[in-house]
């Protein structure tokens, strides 16, 4: 069950409305990186755990992400009121679609599904969470960048603090589980190739480094020779 407060988590304040900037903003609202598309994610995800605190975690973080989801579309809505007379409106989405978020992403494409990624393992799925965060922060330090209004600037720097909130979380949850740095898991075993390093550069000197290195790997130097 669902409650709505009816006030954002975080205080939304826009000074200087810009539909343009509002069409970018899209990009967070129904986008690949979106809230709408980390909210479902991780309460879907949560459905497949058996462990009581990671599902709690999920479910905890998805209803933060709706939370996120509802500042982004006010700051569309700021963005787009009482300005549909102007020329950066109708150079827009919203000369067609009207002022408010829709679930489009700033080029205009439609929110999917397939945004999603959950497969039914508490490891595989955690490991995508991290990956969907570094996105949405990506996006955020993006827009970030090309904002001008300050209250703009603010709602957006507290939306990408809490990406890198939540990216520790799911971090936490990997390791209670003994899995934050190790790449196996599931029940099948990996055949004897599994430490080895193929390296595949025909030109030029292969760079070296801890991810083809002794103790971890052994590096096959001309891999053609070991047929």
């Amino acid at each position: 069950m669902f409650f709505h407060k009816k006030e954002p988590i975080h205080a939304v304040r826009i000074d200087e409305p810009n539909p343009k900037f509002a069409q970018l903003l899209l990009e967070q609202f129904g986008g690949a990186t979106g809230e709408l598309s980390a909210a479902l994610q991780y309460w879907v995800q949560s459905f497949h755990v058996e462990n009581p605190g990671i599902r709690d975690l999920l479910q905890d973080i998805a209803i933060e992400e709706f939370g996120h989801l509802e500042m982004v579309g006010k700051m569309i809505e700021s963005h787009t009121k009482n300005v549909d007379q102007t020329a950066a409106f109708n150079s827009t989405l919203f000369a067609v679609r009207g002022m408010g978020p829709h679930f489009l992403d700033s080029q205009g494409n439609a929110w999917t599904a397939n945004y999603l990624n959950e497969g039914g393992d508490v490891v595989r799925d955690l490991r995508a969470n991290i990956a969907a965060e570094a996105g949405a922060r990506q996006t955020y330090e993006a827009l970030i960048k090309l904002a001008t209004d300050e209250g703009t600037k603010q709602t957006l720097t507290h939306l990408l603090t809490r990406e890198i909130s939540h990216t520790k979380m799911f971090m936490k949850a990997l390791d209670s589980l003994g899995k934050l740095t190790d790449p196996m898991f599931g029940n099948i075993q990996p055949d004897e190739t599994v430490d080895l390093y193929y390296n595949l550069s025909s030109n030029g000197k292969d760079e070296r480094g801890p991810w083809n290195a002794e103790p971890d790997f052994k590096y096959i130097a001309e891999p053609m020779k070991q047929k």
